[in-house]
């Protein structure tokens, strides 16, 4: 139930988003969803792709520092109030959210969003039990 993610350290100058793209693009990697956060100095590009260890293997062959984690893919109820309820339920069993950022594509009539948690398995849990849709990886990688 949780989907491989991997980020990239990256300076925060020019040109260096476009690297990281047209890598990614030469070795046939295709990016699912992202996410950039940055400083004044360096940024943290997240990227969920079609294929982490080979956008992994690329990038670090390119000089860049790449790291893997686990998070977790939610549909979301494309409705007011939608992620709302995904929050309070979080919120009742003390879970953090540490980020979170939207899938591109939409799952039938729901949207995507992508979760890391400070406790990945009791949060996989909650959302389950209070039936919330976690999704698998391998339904978000090729679509």
């Amino acid at each position: 139930m949780k989907v491989e993610q991997i980020s990239i350290f990256i300076e925060n100058k020019s040109g260096r988003l476009a690297e990281i793209t047209r890598i990614l693009g030469e070795t046939g990697i295709n990016i699912r969803a992202l996410s950039l956060a940055d400083t004044s100095d360096f940024g943290i590009l997240r990227l969920i792709v079609n294929d982490c260890a080979k956008a992994s293997t690329v990038l670090k062959e390119s000089g860049f520092t790449v790291n893997m984690t686990e998070v977790v893919a939610v549909e979301v109820p494309d409705r007011p109030g939608g992620l709302s309820a995904i929050l309070q339920t979080l919120d009742r069993e003390a879970i953090n959210v540490e980020y979170m950022y939207a899938f591109v594509e939409r799952c039938g009539g729901n949207a995507v969003i992508i979760f890391r948690f400070d406790e990945t398995e009791k949060a996989i849990s909650s959302l389950k039990a209070n039936s919330f849709n976690v999704l698998e990886g391998s339904r978000l990688y090729n679509l």
